[in-house]
């Protein structure tokens, strides 16, 4: 099989793995083919320090393999598996991270960086909707947390 043929089937399979994800699930498959290319694969070793809480952020990153721990101090926020994003929020703004991520166990990423991802939303305004739709459904679980602790 030819180089670029591997290319293909791996763009494929990025794009699969974008359509999969909760944030992109409604985006059509012409618009993540613009996304994919942007996928920066990363491979982190057990234990790593993916980013820091209060670092500046400038990017978001995808799970293929492995889980990743969200915490601020000792206390777990989530933790989070293949097929599941982490640190979206920095795609958006440009303020600090709000948690540490840590490799729970070996794991292989793709990073997507702020400026190409403005320069498509520019474009293609349905990936901002997908971001807006998950970011809301969080706030709600959130406000439900934060109502059962207190009511």
């Amino acid at each position: 099989m030819s180089t670029s043929g591997n290319q293909d089937l791996l763009m494929i399979e990025k794009v699969l793995l974008l359509k999969s994800l909760s944030i992109f699930n409604e985006t059509p498959e012409t618009i993540l083919t613009e996304l994919a290319p942007l996928m920066q694969e990363q491979e982190v070793e057990q234990g790593a320090l993916i980013f820091e809480e209060g670092e500046p952020g400038d990017c978001m990153y995808i799970i293929f393999t492995g889980e990743i721990k969200i915490h601020k101090g000792k206390t777990t926020l989530a933790i989070l598996e293949a097929k599941e994003v982490f640190g979206e929020l920095s795609l958006l703004d440009a303020e600090t991270r709000s948690a540490t991520a840590t490799a729970k166990t070996d794991c292989f990423l793709f990073k997507i960086a702020q400026e190409p991802f403005y320069e498509l939303i520019e474009s293609r305004p349905e990936v901002a909707m997908g971001f807006i739709k998950i970011l809301c459904k969080r706030l709600r679980t959130l406000n439900d947390r934060t109502a059962l602790r207190t009511g």
